[in-house]
């Protein structure tokens, strides 16, 4: 049976874990070939290979620090030597920073997260680009935000900064690259439990305050953003550009509630 993906190469940047290995395993699964890339998780990262291949889909996996535009390029490098040239981007490579009011961050600390939340989806952006414009046009570009993209978090200045500039990155490159055919979305999670990250999946108590708050009184599986990721990448979503894409169980609509 074919699959909406059949014989695309994929770039997941961060797809060792979280989110982009839900996204890495659901585009094996409709037949994408997928390169994997991690910072620090080795083996995570081989997990997620051999889930894309249960699935049928091929895989390269390599270690990778967005931060370093030396390493997006030989990222892609490899990918065309190894896959071809990539058809689909999902940046979803982020640093979340540590929970600190503005006037208290470092600047190691606040470059750290912009370097790579917003660096890092830039360039591997323009490697895709230069990429595609050379294959003659065409392709999917997926940014991975969060709800702070609009809603502010207290102490995570840096974050919120990031957040907030990749979308306007995203819509300022589904007007410059239109023209190419190649579609740039953004998907805005909210609350998302992963089982091998630590946080409120530890405490039940957090957690249940935190769900508290989101009228669906869940929060999203990484699955659920990894059949998103399917749709956009795919020929079903060549009508859709510089949209965001929030899954939050109604986060955002409860925003304001009680004012």
């Amino acid at each position: 049976m074919s699959g909406r993906l059949d014989g695309k190469v994929a770039i997941v940047t961060g797809s060792d874990s979280g989110i982009g290995k839900a996204i890495a395993i659901e585009f094996g699964r409709e037949g994408a070939h997928v390169v994997i890339t991690w910072h620090h998780d080795r083996e995570g990262a081989h997990r997620t290979e051999r889930e894309v291949q249960a699935g049928g889909g091929r895989c390269v996996v390599l270690q990778l620090d967005v931060r370093d535009p030396q390493e997006v390029h030989r990222l892609f490098r490899v990918t065309h030597d190894q896959l071809g040239a990539p058809d689909i981007l999902v940046n979803d490579a982020a640093a979340c920073g540590p929970e600190k009011e503005t006037a208290d961050l470092s600047d190691a600390e606040w470059d750290d997260v912009l370097k790579t939340d917003l660096y890092g989806p830039f360039y591997c952006c323009r490697e895709f680009i230069h990429s595609r414009r050379a294959a003659g046009g065409g392709g999917k570009i997926i940014n991975i935000t969060s709800v702070h993209e609009d809603l502010p978090m207290y102490g995570y200045a840096a974050y919120d900064a990031a957040q907030g500039g990749l979308r306007n990155l995203t819509r300022t490159l589904c007007l410059e690259l239109a023209r190419d055919r190649i579609n740039v979305n953004n998907i805005a999670p909210g609350m998302v439990l992963m089982p091998e990250s630590p946080g409120a999946m530890d405490d039940p108590a957090e957690q249940e305050k935190q769900v508290s708050r989101i009228p669906l009184r869940r929060a999203a599986e990484p699955w659920e953003i990894g059949r998103l990721a399917v749709y956009l990448a795919s020929g079903d979503a060549d009508y859709v550009s510089g949209q965001s894409f929030i899954l939050d169980g109604g986060l955002m609509m409860s925003v304001g509630q009680g004012a």
